[in-house]
């Protein structure tokens, strides 16, 4: 396995990377194959001061080649397939708009953090890093950044919801609905509008709306 990024300084800070980052770093290291390369990428494109939406996903895509850093994100050159195909025809229902492709980077660039529960996995084996130790980062970012000011989260799935049902509700919001995945989509993703919900919220905050469609 090549050497493993450093954590962006912007997030350095965070208890984790002095607690539990040295075991797993030495852990990912000697373990079998598995992705994305960078880990962080992330926290990379969206640091905490610029991070203004929250989207969590679970782990990383298993499938060899898919797996971008991003929660729910493509390849460019990938056809949309499974959540993110629903993900993105609710965009389009929503916001009457169509994104041309599925690499979601230009979000984590106007400050939408796609934050998965895991930031590893191993190639073929889904949630096969599960309790490997990230969840203590995950609960450290999602806990600053509640404290920093107002925030925008979009939960989508219980396992999302369950991991911010300790945060503070003052000033934020929180987006509840049942996950994009093809097999809880229809029970209330689709028509739940979270993209036009979201940026009416930020207009109202004084803050620029997301160009989702970018």
């Amino acid at each position: 396995m090549a050497e493993i990024p450093a954590p962006p300084e912007t997030w350095a800070d965070l208890p984790f990377f002095t607690t539990h980052w040295p075991a797993l770093r030495t852990r990912l290291a000697t373990a079998p194959a598995w992705q994305p390369a960078d880990p962080f990428r992330a926290l990379r494109l969206t640091s905490r001061a610029a991070t203004r939406v929250v989207i969590l996903g679970q782990d990383p895509y298993p499938t060899p080649g898919r797996a971008t850093g991003l929660a729910f994100s493509f390849p460019r050159d990938a056809r949309p397939r499974h959540s993110l195909k629903n993900i993105l025809t609710e965009l389009a229902a929503d916001i009457g708009q169509t994104k041309a492709d599925g690499d979601l980077t230009p979000w984590a660039d106007q400050g939408v953090l796609l934050l998965n529960t895991a930031l590893t996995v191993p190639l073929d084996q889904a949630n096969g890093h599960k309790g490997w130790g990230w969840e203590p980062l995950i609960t450290q970012i999602l806990t600053a950044l509640a404290a920093d000011g107002s925030k925008a989260f979009l939960l989508w799935g219980a396992p999302a919801q369950a991991l911010c049902v300790r945060l503070p509700r003052d000033g934020h919001l929180f987006l509840h609905s049942p996950h994009p995945s093809p097999l809880s989509a229809h029970r209330g993703f689709f028509g739940s509008r979270p993209f036009s919900t979201t940026n009416r919220w930020l207009i109202a905050q004084g803050q620029p709306p997301i160009d989702w469609a970018a």
